[in-house]
């Protein structure tokens, strides 16, 4: 019975594998049209909503883009008065991203519609288990970006 434990863990798919497959089915399932914006949109306004004022460069590094890319997506959010760009008064080389009442509203919506996505695919887990996996992934993820509090 341990020998087939054993060989079951071997031979299991790991864990990045299986948040690479669930984080595909999500992003098919969180369209444009369910969410009102795109799923980076959505990622971008609640970055800015958890980090009042964030500096430019600590959302591209949060989300994991290039500086050119965050441009064009701030660009597109800028446009829809999702948010405000200003140069930082003690920096002026960087620029200093706040979230708008606008933005808020349209965040808030998305989420709405996005936890409709996360309980068909995180149906499976209870609520203690939901929990579970959010502070883990958490956990992780804060390891991945503790460098950009300083930029």
């Amino acid at each position: 019975s341990s020998i087939c434990r054993q060989m079951e863990t071997q031979t299991a798919t790991g864990p990045i594998v299986l948040l690479t497959r669930l984080a595909r089915v999500v992003y098919r399932r969180s369209t444009a049209e369910l969410l009102g914006m795109t799923i980076r949109e959505l990622g971008a306004l609640a970055y800015l909503r958890d980090h009042h004022l964030a500096a430019q460069h600590a959302l591209s590094k949060a989300l994991s883009i290039d500086a050119n890319n965050c441009v064009l997506l701030l660009n597109d959010l800028e446009a829809r008065q999702y948010v405000e760009r200003r140069r930082d008064p003690m920096d002026r080389r960087r620029h200093l991203v706040e979230l708008t009442a606008m933005g808020r509203t349209a965040l808030e919506r998305a989420e709405l519609a996005q936890g409709s996505v996360e309980d068909q695919v995180l149906g499976m887990l209870s609520m203690e288990e939901r929990s579970i996996l959010q502070r883990l992934l958490t956990r992780a993820l804060e390891g991945q970006l503790s460098d950009t509090d300083d930029e």
